[in-house]
């Protein structure tokens, strides 16, 4: 007998109060929960601590068979599983920092049909011992979920080159099911604006996808950008704020590695109790500081963009960019990390003074991201043009180190179709569409010289034009430049 509308909402609403024990879902979430219900593609942007996770858990939990879920951090894969397993629910991840045995119990409960979540990176998903099990025509597969999508834009041409395999997994799973099967694909994140959500709905090959959009502006985040002439006035101007801030929990964010420990060295030089984290770590010693900023026991880590993602801490009260982001999606997400509890927050960047004649060190960043880009791309065409027209991305890699960023540039600018997830074919007689990154590296440039309102850039940046007309009179009175006007109009009525 088929249930009523109605009657699927009373489910949805008894299955939300049993696990989570909430009466109520926060807008747009029941409307989301419903469409992947209804196995319906769909893209969400939703702020960062609006409650996305729920929102592909639920439906999951709800109706047998297997959801996957493609996650870009083993952080955020651990934290979510073991939110759900406190619940006793049957759920698992897989990635590089399990045991064999581990592994191997994992692989048996997916072989055995004894989970509902699965979550992976797409390097797992796209390995023999995954695939051939998904592949089995008996095991059910009800959805596809990519978690942080922005990851597939930001990662997917040259870090990250499987993201890119990602749109080919459907079509191919469904040569396997028994026909009449549907595999909907939904992709969450918290920052895509227009030209990003139309590459993860290209890449992913999103049918008629349902879209919820939501306004990153949050009225309790205050924005700031302060110019630094100097690397040590940078330093100083960090230490003199965290020393107003001494009791609250923060971040720091910077680019490098290396930067992320010889800042976090100094700060502790300075007496204040902080950890670098970054993705070179082990995995025990990323757990460990992960655990000691939630609990309050490291109030300060120094981080680079590994940290953060999926991990909920409420009452973060500052984030710092001592080097600004490249791109401005990056920097939406990162000062997200801010305010989640609703309580006044603040996100400050600092940045050189523009002619980089005293601090060179953010115009050479720059510059060395540009000349990357360059030479990754000229490397994908010298490439295209040695390896076969077709064939094994396995083959191909054994043979060419940098084959898979190649073929990953080569999808990107639309010269190279994945007939599945393991076999490409190269169109030699397109000519390469131009990447779009320099101008994103530009927008966020345009981002920290701007004299307007900060979200009101930010709202314009990300297709919510209606929203940034609002804040146009008198301005939003939560970033320094429209504070700046008030404190003239103060002086000058």
């Amino acid at each position: 007998m088929q249930l009523t509308q109605q009657q699927i909402q009373q489910q949805i609403q008894a299955k939300l109060q049993k696990i989570w024990g909430y009466s109520s879902f926060r807008p747009p979430q029941g409307e989301i929960v419903q469409a992947l219900i209804a196995k319906q593609d769909a893209l969400i942007v939703m702020a960062t601590g609006g409650g996305k996770s729920i929102c592909f858990q639920l439906p999951a939990l709800m109706t047998t068979g297997l959801t996957l879920v493609v996650s870009p951090l083993v952080a955020l894969m651990e934290n979510q599983v073991q939110e759900l397993r406190q619940r006793q629910l049957p759920v698992a991840s897989l990635h590089s920092e399990l045991s064999s045995d581990q592994r191997r119990k994992i692989l048996w409960l997916l072989e055995k049909q004894r989970l509902r979540l699965l979550y992976l990176s797409p390097e797992t998903l796209l390995t023999p011992p995954v695939w051939e099990r998904l592949c089995q025509p008996e095991l059910v597969i009800n959805g596809l979920i990519l978690d942080e999508a922005h990851c597939l834009v930001q990662w997917g041409e040259t870090f990250r080159p499987a993201y890119r395999r990602l749109g080919a997994i459907r079509s191919a799973l469904l040569q396997t099911k028994p026909p009449g099967t549907e595999i909907p694909i939904a992709a969450f994140t918290a920052t895509a604006d227009p030209q990003a959500q139309q590459t993860i709905r290209e890449v992913l090959d999103l049918r008629h996808p349902q879209l919820f959009l939501q306004s990153p502006y949050r009225s309790n985040l205050h924005l700031t950008v302060q110019v630094n002439w100097t690397a040590q006035g940078r330093r100083q101007r960090l230490l003199k704020y965290i020393q107003a801030r001494s009791q609250q929990s923060g971040l720091v964010y910077v680019r490098t590695r290396r930067d992320s420990e010889a800042l976090a060295d100094w700060l502790n030089q300075q007496g204040y109790i902080t950890a670098a984290y970054h993705a070179g770590l082990g995995a025990q010693t990323r757990r460990q500081i992960e655990a000691g900023w939630i609990e309050g026991a490291i109030p300060l880590v120094v981080c680079t963009s590994a940290f953060g993602m999926g991990i909920n801490k409420p009452n973060v009260r500052f984030v710092v960019h001592f080097h600004a982001p490249l791109l401005l999606s990056e920097y939406v997400q990162e000062v997200g990390r801010a305010g989640r509890d609703g309580q006044s927050a603040e996100a400050l960047t600092l940045i050189s003074e523009p002619s980089g004649w005293f601090d060179p060190d953010d115009r050479q960043r720059q510059q060395f991201f540009q000349a990357q880009m360059r030479k990754q791309q000229q490397m994908a065409q010298q490439l295209s043009r040695k390896v076969p027209i077709q064939g094994n991305i396995a083959a191909v890699t054994r043979q060419f180190k940098e084959a898979g960023i190649a073929l990953s540039l080569l999808h990107s600018q639309g010269q190279l179709h994945w007939q599945d997830p393991f076999h490409y074919q190269i169109d030699r007689s397109t000519n390469p569409q131009p990447s779009d990154q320099n101008a994103a590296t530009r927008q966020m440039a345009k981002y920290l010289q701007t004299k307007t309102c900060r979200w009101q850039f930010l709202l314009n940046a990300f297709g919510f034009e209606t929203e940034a007309m609002s804040l146009s009179q008198p301005g939003c009175g939560h970033c320094d430049r429209c504070l700046k006007k008030v404190a003239k109009r103060t002086l000058n009525p």
